[in-house]
């Protein structure tokens, strides 16, 4: 079973095409507040490669690691990161499975540092297996402990103020990265 979770319009009509064309089950999430996004979206065909992450900002002292609606959150938490000097990589991985290891372990390998930024809940969360993953196989190209970012560990709750209470935003990102840079 593969996994995919757009960010942009763009990627959101390439994806589906491929999830669709693809011989695997293929679950394809949408976040509802991406429904009002709007992007560059050709009328051509086109195709999105399912497990192939993209570098949304380049960066040299951290790495973000996001997906769906959270990288538009970690872009505008590197950009004001940017103003205090600090560099960040925003990778947006796009498709969860499978997932793009070559693209996660050369920013690795660049940055020595590495925060996953995600809206499912701390514990248990893809944050958490990302974590892991890092852990295990890049742990000697690591400078510090891999910092999750991610909602708190509640039902979600139904009411927008409370829901913005849970849900980690660019300020919370940017005391990961500060807590490692």
């Amino acid at each position: 079973v593969k996994l995919v979770v757009p960010s942009t319009p763009y990627d959101a009509k390439g994806l589906l095409k491929s999830a669709i064309r693809d011989d695997d089950p293929v679950l394809y999430f949408e976040h509802k507040s991406l429904f009002k996004t709007r992007g560059e979206v050709p009328d051509d065909e086109y195709l999105v490669p399912l497990g192939l992450a993209a570098v949304r900002r380049e960066g040299e002292d951290v790495t973000i690691l996001s997906y769906s609606q959270m990288v538009h959150r970690c872009l505008e938490a590197a950009e004001r990161l940017a103003d205090d000097g600090v560099s960040a990589e925003v990778i947006d991985l796009r498709s969860l499975r499978p997932l793009d290891w070559e693209t996660i372990a050369a920013s690795v390998r660049k940055t020595h540092k590495v925060v996953v930024a995600h809206e499912a809940v701390r514990t248990g969360g893809v944050g958490a297996e990302l974590a892991a993953q890092i852990g295990e196989e890049l742990f000697d190209e690591l400078d510090g402990p891999v910092i999750r970012v991610a909602a708190k560990d509640v039902p979600m709750p139904f009411s927008p103020p409370l829901e913005r209470f849970v849900l980690p935003g660019p300020d919370a990102v940017i005391a990961a990265v500060r807590r490692l840079v």
